[in-house]
Order: C-alpha cells, then sequence, then structure tokens
C-alpha cells in the first residue's frame, strides 16, 4: 500500500500512551471513547499480544491507518506480529488486516489467567478488557464459593471464579457459541470441568434450573444493555434483582454490573432499594485507569453487595 501523507503531517494517540509501562498481559493502550482526548473520540487501541487492535467508530482514511499502524508496530517491535483494524463504524463490524501477519485466533493473558480471542469473527473479541478489576475481584473472593455468572458469554468469570478456589460455577448464557468458548477457556487455564456446568437458556424463563444448582455464595450479572428478542436492561434488571433472595445464600456476595453509558450507577441503586433492600452495599469497582471518562458514569459499572435478610 502506497502512502500518501507523511507522520509530519498527521496526529497520533500514541502520545497519550506510556509503553514503558505496558506489561506481557492484554489492556487497553488508548480509550478515545471516553471524549477525553479530542480529536480521538472515535478510537480505541489494544494491545492483545501479539496483536495490537484498532478500533474505530467513524472513517479514517487507509493511508493514515497504515501509518499508525507502523507507528504501533515500531514500539513494541518483534513482538508485535499483527496490526488490525476493526471498523464498528460500518455494517457487521468488520475487520481489516493492516500489518503484519494473519492473526484470526490467539490467547492472552490476564493476571495469571489465559483467555482465547477471536478476531474478524464477530463484533467482539472474546473479553471485555475495562472488566479486568471485576475478574480479579472475583479471584480474590470465590474461594469455596459456589458461583452463578448470568450472562456469561465466554466464562471469563468463570475461569477467575476456579483460578479463586471455587467449588463450582453454573455459567448461564444463550449463547451456545459464547459457552463452547468458555470450554476452550477453562482448558486453557487447566481446570477441572467437573467443577463448572454451562446452560444455554433464557435466563427469565428459566429459574427453576438456576434454583436448581443453588443457593449461591456468589452472584454475578453482567447483563448486555440491549438484545433484540432476549435483553432491555432498563426494563429486566429489575427481575434479575428480585430474584436474589431465591437464589443467594445469607451472607452471600452479589455482583452488579452496568455498561448502558445513559445509565448510571443510581439506576442499581434504586433497583435494589426497590426489589431487595436486603442487599447492603459494600463497594464499587472501578474500570482500569485507562478507561477514563469524561463523564462520570458513562463507563462501567460495577457494584458490590451482600444479601443481609433480616431475621425475622
Amino acid at each position: 500500500m502506497t502512502v500518501a501523507m507523511s507522520e509530519v503531517d498527521v496526529k497520533f494517540p500514541l502520545e497519550f500512551i506510556d509503553f514503558s509501562a505496558v506489561a506481557e498481559d492484554a489492556c487497553r493502550l488508548f480509550h478515545g471513547r471516553g471524549h477525553t482526548y479530542a480529536g480521538f473520540e472515535h478510537m480505541n487501541i489494544d494491545w492483545l499480544p501479539p496483536v495490537a487492535l484498532i478500533t474505530l467508530y467513524k472513517e479514517e482514511e487507509n493511508d493514515y491507518l497504515l501509518l499508525l499502524a507502523e507507528a504501533l508496530q515500531a514500539q513494541f517491535g518483534e513482538q508485535c506480529k499483527t496490526v488490525l483494524v476493526q471498523f464498528r463504524c460500518r455494517e457487521r463490524a468488520p475487520t481489516a488486516l493492516f500489518l503484519g501477519e494473519e492473526c484470526h485466533r490467539t490467547e492472552i493473558t490476564e493476571n495469571g489467567m489465559i483467555f482465547n480471542l477471536e478476531f474478524g469473527r464477530a463484533q467482539n473479541t472474546g473479553l471485555f478488557l475495562d472488566m479486568a478489576n471485576g475478574r480479579q475481584w472475583v479471584k480474590d473472593h470465590a474461594e469455596n464459593a459456589n458461583v452463578l455468572n448470568l450472562f456469561s458469554y465466554t466464562c471469563a468469570f468463570s475461569v477467575a471464579a476456579l483460578a479463586g478456589g471455587a467449588d463450582k460455577v453454573l455459567n448461564v448464557d444463550l449463547s451456545r457459541t459464547s459457552l463452547t468458548v468458555g470450554r476452550d477457556n477453562h482448558h486453557s487455564n487447566s481446570q477441572d470441568l467437573k467443577r463448572v456446568k454451562f446452560e444455554s437458556i433464557d435466563i427469565f424463563k428459566s429459574y427453576g434450573r438456576l434454583r436448581k444448582h443453588g443457593p449461591y455464595d456468589l452472584l454475578i450479572s453482567d447483563p448486555p444493555s440491549f438484545q433484540k428478542g432476549s435483553v432491555d436492561i432498563k426494563r429486566d434488571y429489575s427481575k434479575i434483582i428480585k430474584r436474589i433472595p431465591q437464589l443467594v445464600k445469607p451472607g452471600g456476595k452479589v455482583m452488579l454490573c452496568l455498561n448502558a453509558p445513559e445509565l448510571g450507577e443510581q439506576f442499581l441503586f434504586d433497583n435494589v432499594a426497590e426489589h431487595c433492600p436486603d442487599c447492603v452495599f459494600q463497594e464499587q469497582l472501578a474500570p482500569p485507569a485507562v478507561f477514563k471518562e469524561a463523564e462520570d458514569g458513562k463507563g462501567l459499572k460495577v457494584l458490590i453487595f451482600t444479601y443481609s435478610p433480616k431475621a425475622e
């Protein structure tokens, strides 16, 4: 590809990245979507070794993207084998190779855990990097626990729970494909699948199946904001919170996650106060520092509660 523009003529977001602090683990390098970097609100950059992934929410010229890809690869040297660009601004969010070797699948590490990622097959790679601190919290609080992982996606919380010594985990998600990747994630971490169950069911229609494996010491709820025909979080989160007394042991922990920019943490507090007031707030987990937001409450929200029913 011929590059018509000169690096002197363009401005890259790389000046905002401290490459000396980047370790071997996967991480977000640059979070333009937080609207804290003028002119780069449409761009994120992730390091998923050996892949650098640029995600665009608005079109950029190919020449610019190639220069950016070359600059990224220069920063990482031989560690960076591939630079991909995902066009979230286009229908079906296609991914294109801009530099280096073809790569459709890789394993990355995070806090001693291994996760399988795929590129170009779906909009998401298989792991949400802003939830890294949530996974670490689960790892730190799962010893001997029976865990219910709702909307489990590729079962990253389940991997973290077993890594932290959980007795057993039930993963629930409508997508059989995601659960298959979840099994792969457990295999990659050499974890005992006898301690893990996978249920491809509609959570809102299958509470009996959920109770069958309970009660639980830890309930994790990380729903999508909206999925046509299955989840509308404004309407449906209260349905989950109402069921906590049927699912969680007294003294058990509840992790409620919310990633809808239009809803702040008060949405969760209000729903808990109305539908399960016996849940006592413990702490809020912040995402990694790179996920800065210009406006409070726009990013990921993770609240931890203890279910403490009052003695009758």
